[in-house]
């Protein structure tokens, strides 16, 4: 019993995940935090929400409450490609955690990631901070193919 039980304990697990969140700055102040996701493809759409501990940025379940500082301040949505976007303005200085939590609806399984954010160190969103982020491997071999092709003329 205890074999069937983990079993489907891990199967609820992994039913789905957050694969990767990214983040950059919209202007000097505010941020922008996508937190893309993979579910089962016969499930329905999931909620996301966005926290920092036990205070909620904001959320798609119309069950949760988002904390009310943060009303005029964070707005989540879920966009086409198993996208959770956050906006956030007033991005306060120093470092902020930020936790992206996609929530199945029907089984109630959650998938968690968290990012430490230095407001300093944001880049600005354009195409390059997204290949920066979440693509470093290709961004590398882009980055040093001009001199490997200088080595192959010599």
């Amino acid at each position: 019993m205890l074999f069937l039980s983990t079993i489907l304990l891990f199967g609820f697990a992994s039913a789905q995940k957050v694969i990767q969140l990214n983040y950059c700055s919209i202007d000097e102040h505010h941020l922008r935090m996508d937190c893309k996701y993979a579910v089962p493809a016969e499930s329905p759409t999931p909620y996301c929400k966005y926290t920092n501990g036990e205070r909620l940025f904001d959320t798609t379940d119309p069950d949760e409450e988002q904390h009310a500082p943060f009303k005029k301040k964070a707005r989540a949505r879920i966009f086409p490609g198993n996208i959770c976007r956050l906006l956030f303005k007033n991005l306060p200085n120093g470092k902020s955690n930020f936790t992206c939590s996609i929530k199945l609806a029907d089984t109630g399984a959650t998938a968690t990631k968290t990012s430490v954010v230095f407001k300093k160190l944001l880049l600005p969103c354009s195409a390059w901070s997204v290949l920066f982020q979440s693509c470093s491997g290709l961004m590398l071999t882009l980055m040093t193919l001009p001199m490997l092709l200088d080595i192959h003329w010599l």
